[in-house]
């Protein structure tokens, strides 16, 4: 490995850590999204910050370290907003997310640190070409996608999708079912895929692996980049896909495209919601019923019973093991599958 540049896990599908590559300027407006650049650390940011390796693990950095990331946007309503778009004729700009999502920061909360600041170096050339995301991804023959779904959408980032969805993928494991897991939107992050794989998904994947730093981005390239993703679930011939849309489907990120795809493979929906308001909202803008609501919204029984009243629906704090068995009958009864141990 070349220990000139920290590559970060947006790189995580290239070869560009162990084959050499060209760093060259190229002109603003030839700049694209999913781009590979290298770019120079100029404020660390707040002494929090850090950044996601290829292999999931979170680096320190300091001033002066080179980066490799990938051109990008993000739109988080609790976190930070930027685009590749908005990078001025300085070519400063910051790092998005820890994964390497490069693009210059047009609004961030009070609360967040500040975000680490870049200078750009140039792009990744090989043989006088740019190198981009889409050039390291290995299509697939498209096949029809039949998989049964357990679908995990929120009110919002942060509303505790991920952990329902670990919560759930470890107990179809125990049962002793072949689980897939996949995140099909959201801005590119290593850590909610792996959630999954530590409590022993057969597979997971997500939309970095078809060539996006996330899925902000037109709509006829998303459907494509989603029948890749959808093939490569159905290749895996699980039993049950669990199925993480980040974000909320309502904001910039395409899910709303991602769940009309999945609509009649989808076995029993749980949202991950805020508060119980946000669960309403959510059921009203978007049409979702969904079978169970967790995360924030169901810590104290204020909260279940507000959900209750508000939405007529079920909500169970998943990370209290008392609701394990109230969870199992619903997911037996929304899927048809056991959860007597083996």
């Amino acid at each position: 490995m070349n220990h000139q540049f920290i590559y970060t896990s947006l790189t995580r599908i290239s070869d560009l850590a162990e084959i050499e590559f060209d760093v060259e300027k190229l002109d603003r407006e030839h700049w694209e999204t999913g781009d590979y650049v290298v770019s120079k650390i100029l404020d660390p940011g707040g002494n929090t910050l850090k950044l996601e390796l290829t292999n999931g693990r979170m680096r320190g950095v300091i001033g002066g370290e080179s980066i490799v990331g990938a051109l990008g946007e993000r739109f988080a309503t609790l976190e930070a907003t930027g685009t590749w778009r908005e990078v001025k004729a300085d070519l400063k700009m910051h790092v998005l997310t820890g994964g390497g999502l490069m693009g210059k920061l047009t609004s961030k909360s009070v609360f967040m640190p500040n975000m680490m600041e870049v200078d750009y170096t140039g792009h990744v050339f090989r043989n006088g070409k740019k190198l981009t995301m889409n050039d390291f991804v290995e299509k697939v023959e498209p096949i029809p996608f039949n998989t049964p779904v357990i679908l995990f959408v929120g009110t919002s980032m942060s509303a505790g999708k991920t952990t329902s969805a670990r919560i759930v993928t470890n107990l179809f494991k125990v049962a002793g079912y072949k689980v897939v897991g996949a995140k099909l939107t959201g801005a590119g992050r290593l850590k909610d895929t792996l959630a999954l794989k530590d409590v022993g998904a057969d597979a997971v994947m997500d939309f970095v692996d078809v060539g996006l730093p996330s899925s902000i981005c037109p709509a006829d390239i998303y459907k494509a980049k989603l029948e890749q993703l959808l093939s490569r679930i159905a290749y895996q011939n699980a039993d049950i896909a669990i199925i993480e849309i980040g974000a909320s489907p309502l904001e910039p990120y395409n899910g709303d495209l991602a769940i009309n795809a999945l609509r009649e493979h989808i076995r029993c929906i749980v949202l991950s919601a805020s508060d119980p308001y946000a669960v309403y909202g959510l059921m009203t803008a978007f049409e979702i019923v969904p079978d169970i609501v967790s995360g924030i919204a169901s810590n104290t029984l204020a909260g279940v019973k507000m959900v209750k009243q508000l939405c007529n629906v079920p909500a169970l704090n998943l990370i209290d093991s008392t609701t394990s068995k109230e969870l199992k009958t619903i997911l037996s009864a929304k899927t048809g599958f056991s959860f007597s141990e083996n």
